[in-house]
């Protein structure tokens, strides 16, 4: 009987031996390939060069594993909500709601921004720019208690365990061991496959490159969204809205709430970020590519068709001491129906639905 007791008592240390062992080898990557391809990204001409952050150059694999990660629910708490939750391809990457919708059915404070083009920004990130650079931009909804409401530290434990991720982490970045898996790796990848969604082929990008023509009404509309013209009106459009990307990537007061002092603003914006007074009430001008698939508007998705926005412009918004000049200059220009007909005909030119389309922007599951 003691031999018999002392054999299960080795049996059982063995298993636990190997079982460790085991465990080791799992974490343990540095058998698989790493060695990444460069990730080449299609930029036309008529665009300005990328800036990308030297920590964090584009590949193949770095891309492949942000698309899966930016699809999958696994991110959240209950892995019910994913990036692409509010930022659907299909609608231009937003999700057609005044405001997001996170966890359990939570609903966000702002409209969900279109991602179009969004590697091209300069100037800091979300409707105030309180993000610096696009990797830092995608750890916020992870912990946000109205989008995803997770804890990165849950986040990471789900990704170690998981079948395929240690594997497209180690191609993608070169780590030897599943406890290297990391946010800053997981956004690194988010925000490589961000990068690459470049829209590049509207009617507007075919005239810049000379595969096409505007027509007549679109001719017109130009002329005025960029005041080229002394005898047509000029609808002051190119300042927050210029080309090739149709926005200025800054941050203005459009009169969308009536103020008499600065701390009217139901919400503040740019200057809850700043601290600045002089930048309540200012957010962030969005890109006019593909506008007509991206409702509803206004950074509180308070406006529910593009018609909307155009008679508040001509308007001249709500009465607020602090909106910026232009939407005064706007509303004197008392434009007719033609008018705006040809306006909105040329903001239709920016329409790319290749990039909507586009398979490599799409899920992986």
């Amino acid at each position: 009987m003691k031999i018999r007791f002392v054999s299960v008592l080795i049996f059982i240390s063995l298993f636990f031996v190997f079982s460790c062992e085991d465990e080791e080898i799992k974490g343990d990557l540095s058998h698989i390939s790493y060695d990444p391809t460069p990730y080449l990204l299609d930029i036309p001409s008529h665009f300005p060069q990328m800036p990308i952050p030297s920590d964090n150059p584009m590949t193949q694999e770095g891309v492949e594993l942000g698309r899966h990660l930016f699809f999958d629910p696994i991110l959240s708490v209950d892995s019910t909500v994913s990036c692409s939750s509010c930022h659907d391809p299909a609608l231009s990457f937003t999700d057609g709601r005044s405001a997001s919708i996170g966890v359990g059915g939570a609903r966000g404070k702002r409209n969900a921004m279109s991602l179009i083009n969004i590697g091209f920004t300069q100037n800091d990130f979300f409707w105030d720019g309180r993000a610096k650079s696009l990797e830092k931009q995608a750890l916020d909804p992870v912990t946000d208690p109205l989008e995803m409401n997770n804890t990165w530290e849950n986040v990471i434990s789900k990704l170690v365990k998981h079948p395929k991720y240690p594997q497209m982490f180690r191609e993608a970045f070169g780590i030897s061991d599943t406890k290297e898996i990391t946010k800053e790796l997981a956004t690194k990848a988010i925000a490589q496959f961000e990068r690459i969604l470049i829209s590049k082929d509207s009617k507007f990008d075919l005239v810049k490159q000379g595969k096409a023509q505007f027509d007549d009404f679109e001719q017109f509309g130009e002329k005025m969204f960029f005041d080229i013209d002394p005898d047509v009106p000029d609808a002051e459009c190119s300042h927050c809205h210029n080309t090739p990307f149709a926005t200025s990537d800054d941050y203005f007061n459009n009169g969308l709430f009536p103020a008499t002092s600065l701390q009217d603003f139901p919400d503040l914006g740019r200057g809850k970020v700043t601290g600045n007074l002089l930048d309540n009430g200012k957010f962030k001008a969005t890109t006019l590519r593909n506008i007509f698939y991206t409702a509803p508007y206004m950074h509180d998705g308070s406006m529910s068709t593009f018609d909307e926005v155009i008679q508040h412009y001509a308007t001249g918004g709500q009465t607020s001491n602090f909106k910026d000049n232009l939407i005064n200059d706007i509303k004197k220009k008392n434009f007719s129906d033609f008018e705006i007909l040809c306006l909105t005909a040329y903001i239709k030119t920016f329409e790319d639905t290749v990039f909507i389309n586009n398979p490599k922007f799409q899920s992986p599951f």
